[in-house]
């Protein structure tokens, strides 16, 4: 212990011994040597004489640490596209190191958990996930080698669970580990540093997490359907030769869109479809698949609505089909 307390003393308070030392987050580069030798001046009969005493070598050990932030600093939006987080992974040790890189979806206290798809570092550092540019790492891989006080971002992409509700919340947490070693601050890792210089787990325990959060942005469409008849004798009884038009009411709710929504109903059996009598929003549609956006053939219709956002007005469809 006496050894490992002088070592990062050393660190911190030589920088005026070793000229031109960069001064880095965990202090004096990993491998360095410092060097001090002490010399005595005294006066002996008529002259004055100097002496230097052997000089005393000391190798900087290895400071392991490790710093991770969250980038993401309001959640970000998920939905029915899975959602980016951006964290940021710094070697805070004074010497070169890597660190695997772990995404975790399942914390305590979330409302759902997402699914991890990808984990990804940021090769061109522009912050934005490039796919294709970006190098993708198997969940829990190391990264690249990283200069002391050097930093990376790192991408997690999460898609959003079909048990997921509009408006829940939820975190996802990336935790980087040195691969030089972690444990409790202060353990000695024997040969384990740069160039074969002992390491020492620093305050950080050689681990860091940071957590980024969602917030589910989801649509909920219902359909509800109602028929009216009108009879051959002026009345609404459902008879042979009646008419039934059916109506189907698509109400959206939820803070997302509901995306390519698309409604298609089956002609009963014993009826037969009334031609061009598909209607949207009380506007004919023609039956053949054409520009607008509705479709009838000879055994349904379908109508296709698009791109709904949660909140927006109802949309109605009509059609109507005669009792044989």
């Amino acid at each position: 212990m006496k050894r490992m307390r002088y070592l990062l003393a050393a660190g911190a308070a030589t920088a005026g011994l070793v000229g031109g030392t960069s001064a880095y987050a965990a202090g004096t580069l990993a491998g360095t040597l410092i060097q001090n030798t002490a010399n005595a001046t005294f006066s002996s009969g008529s002259g004055t004489s100097t002496i230097q005493s052997n000089t005393v070598t000391v190798k900087v050990d290895q400071l392991v640490g490790v710093a991770v932030t969250a980038l993401t600093s309001t959640p970000a939006t998920i939905g029915t596209t899975a959602a980016t987080l951006i964290y940021q992974v710094t070697n805070t040790g004074n010497g070169a190191d890597s660190f695997d890189l772990t995404g975790a979806p399942n914390v305590s206290g979330n409302a759902f958990n997402a699914t991890l798809q990808t984990v990804a570092i940021d090769t061109n550092g522009n912050g934005v996930y490039d796919p294709g540019v970006d190098t993708v790492i198997t969940n829990g891989a190391a990264s690249q080698t990283l200069a002391p006080d050097a930093s990376i971002k790192v991408f997690l992409i999460a898609a959003a669970p079909t048990t997921a509700t509009d408006t829940q919340t939820s975190q996802v947490r990336l935790t980087a580990t040195s691969v030089t070693g972690s444990g409790t601050p202060g353990t000695l890792l024997a040969g384990k540093g740069v160039g074969g210089v002992d390491a020492v787990v620093g305050a950080s325990g050689g681990t860091a997490n940071a957590l980024a959060g969602l917030i589910a942005s989801l649509a909920t469409v219902t359909l509800t359907k109602s028929a009216t008849i009108a009879d051959p004798y002026g009345g609404t009884n459902p008879v042979p030769g009646a008419t039934v038009t059916y109506t189907i009411v698509s109400h959206v709710t939820g803070s997302g869109t509901a995306t390519g929504l698309q409604v298609t109903d089956t002609f009963p059996t014993g009826t037969t479809y009334q031609a061009s009598s598909l209607t949207l929003g009380g506007t004919a549609l023609t039956d053949a698949a054409d520009s607008d956006a509705g479709t009838a053939t000879s055994t349904g219709i379908t109508v296709t609505l698009g791109n709904v956002a949660g909140g927006s007005a109802d949309k109605t469809i009509a059609f109507k089909v005669k009792i044989n």
